[in-house]
């Protein structure tokens, strides 16, 4: 190891001279020259074959008395440049809007058809003849399904709150309408007007 950094040591000072040694040996110019002779010595059993280029400028390995020199690579850094087009803003829009058209209109649909569900019952138990008080159970239980369905419509801003409003009072109408038509729910106004004659009697 000794004589290999000996070796380097020589051949860093006489840079100039060893640009022209080779592979196979030394030229003439260089072999002439004695003061290389005299410091070769030893070493020129270990060096026995150096290699220099004009364009080198940096020492990358040593293997067993030989050593290569060689340019230094380059490092090739490669970066993916960001989109110079920004995404259209109106396409972007039209699809914020088609979203929110199809989201409201299934909670609109959603509403009606639970809507459709208790006028539909209603108007069965209504023409029903035998009908019993305690049918009147299972349409609540439908109408309660329908508010429901109009109160998360209007949260969402699919339906106006004024329309819900109005869907849920119509329902609780045509509800009370199958009451009346059944004898089940006296109206406060009716129930007035038959008591008031009574009253007229016993005052008389």
């Amino acid at each position: 190891m000794a004589t290999i950094v000996q070796c380097f040591s020589s051949c860093a000072t006489l840079d100039s001279k060893f640009k022209a040694l080779s592979l196979k040996g030394f030229s003439s110019s260089s072999s002439s020259s004695p003061s290389f002779s005299a410091r070769r010595g030893s070493s020129a059993t270990v060096c026995s074959s150096l290699s220099f280029s004009q364009s080198v400028s940096q020492c990358v390995a040593f293997s067993s008395g030989n050593l290569w020199v060689e340019k230094p690579k380059r490092q090739l850094i490669v970066c993916e440049a960001a989109p110079t087009k920004k995404a259209d803003s109106a396409a972007k829009r039209a699809r914020q809007a088609e979203n929110r058209r199809v989201y409201n209109k299934s909670k609109k649909s959603e509403a009606r058809t639970r809507m459709k569900k208790v006028l539909e019952a209603l108007e069965g138990l209504k023409k029903k003849a035998d009908a019993q008080p305690d049918e009147i159970v299972s349409v609540e239980k439908l109408i309660g399904e329908a508010y429901s369905a109009i109160d998360k419509a209007v949260k969402v801003k699919a339906l106006h709150k004024n329309t819900g409003a109005r869907r849920k009072s119509r329902l609780a109408r045509r509800k009370k309408a199958v009451e009346i038509h059944h004898g089940w729910y006296v109206p406060d106004t009716v129930a007035a007007a038959a008591a008031a004659p009574e009253a007229v009697t016993m005052a008389a």
